[in-house]
């Protein structure tokens, strides 16, 4: 597999696309008018909403190649999104997790199989976990054998996870926030790529998904796989938990080049589903409860289960849609072209905040940009 296409699985960004920015997919004019938009940085990828900041803060990494910007954090204000500080990172971020309470947000450095630890209070990095170290291969070169994506934190026990990928054995990293050092790596994922990650702290489980059509569950008080179910989702990438019943959210992009990677390396792989849906599950039987329709290449997800909505990033198309959580019903479709990436959500101010990548005809080295949607 290239290494392109490595990191685009691992940071789940779909290929780039022929949709033009006026093919996104159609929103009103009263949906349009709550949408602020800004450009802010190369190499934009998740974030997050900070109620004890008031801020906003997203991963940028950068880039890559001879115009690659600088890798920092950047501090938006929430109302305005301009840049109200940077913060400055020793290794390209891409995944980030934020625990308020304790003041720390938590970035995957995807190609450096590492995480680094940022104080939201100071404002500055404080710390590199290097969660895996490299090995000499075949060709004699020195490299990582698993790359990162998600990352999920339990502040209350002092614990972070992150999914390592490999084709040859997806991983489970288990980190002690306190300490900063690796306690456990948990084996079993999947010989695929694993790109979803969820947290269910009160039952003491982490869920992910994987490429070969799989969810896999590994106790977080055992510190091993103890439930994995096949899935109707070809492509099942991020998961959004109920912690007030026993579902499961898990979009299911459909990617044509993710389709081709899965068939040049999934033994007996045949393509059954396109994708463009959020698929709905009883996370203790791996029942499938509903298929909800969604746009091209579904991706991010966000559930603001007090309010019983449901928000997917559809990367293809162009928009974010919202949906009834109970009844799954269409309620809203924003238009956020070129690629919506990643979602987070202001729950006090009902605002939700989106990466948007760009496409093939931005120039090279445009900075990439944050929407905000007063919901």
């Amino acid at each position: 597999m290239s290494a392109a296409l490595a990191v685009a699985i691992a940071v789940g960004i779909a290929a780039p696309s022929a949709y033009a920015a006026g093919q996104a997919a159609p929103a009103s004019a009263a949906s349009q008018s709550a949408v602020q938009r800004s450009a802010v940085a190369q190499g934009l990828y998740e974030l997050a909403y900070s109620a004890k900041q008031n801020a906003v803060y997203v991963a940028s990494s950068g880039g890559f190649g001879d115009d690659a910007g600088p890798a920092q954090v950047l501090k938006l204000d929430p109302a305005t999104l301009a840049v109200q500080a940077s913060i400055p990172l020793e290794r390209k971020g891409f995944g980030v997790v934020l625990d308020d309470a304790n003041d720390r947000l938590y970035v995957g450095n995807t190609v450096d199989t590492s995480v680094t630890v940022v104080d939201t209070a100071q404002g500055k990095a404080i710390g590199i976990v290097q969660l895996m170290e490299k090995k000499v291969g075949k060709d004699g070169k020195a490299s990582y054998t698993h790359d990162l994506r998600e990352l999920v934190v339990d502040g209350a026990n002092s614990r972070l996870y992150v999914t390592g990928h490999s084709g040859e054995g997806s991983v489970l990293f288990v980190v002690d926030t306190q300490s900063l050092k690796l306690l456990n790596t948990i084996p079993g994922l999947g010989n695929a790529k694993a790109p979803g990650l969820a947290l269910d702290a009160a039952n003491k489980r982490v869920y992910t998904s994987n490429l070969l059509g799989e969810v896999v569950v590994a106790g977080t008080d055992t510190g091993k796989v103890e439930q994995r179910y096949k899935v109707t989702a070809e492509q099942p990438m991020n998961i959004a938990l109920d912690s007030a019943s026993p579902r499961l959210f898990i979009t299911d992009q459909g990617s044509e080049m993710i389709r081709k990677y899965q068939g040049s390396s999934i033994e007996g792989f045949a393509s059954k589903h396109p994708g463009k849906r959020v698929l709905v599950l009883d996370r203790n039987t791996g029942k499938e409860l509903a298929s909800i329709p969604a746009d091209a290449g579904t991706l991010g997800i966000l559930l603001d289960a007090s309010r019983k909505r449901l928000y997917v990033t559809n990367r293809e198309a162009g928009s974010v849609t919202g949906y009834d959580s109970d009844t799954y019903q269409q309620i809203g479709t924003w238009s956020v072209p070129t690629h919506p990436n990643s979602l987070a959500l202001d729950a006090k101010n009902n605002v939700l905040y989106v990466t948007i990548k760009n496409g093939d005809d931005e120039a090279k080295g445009a900075k990439e940009s944050v929407a905000r949607i007063a919901l």
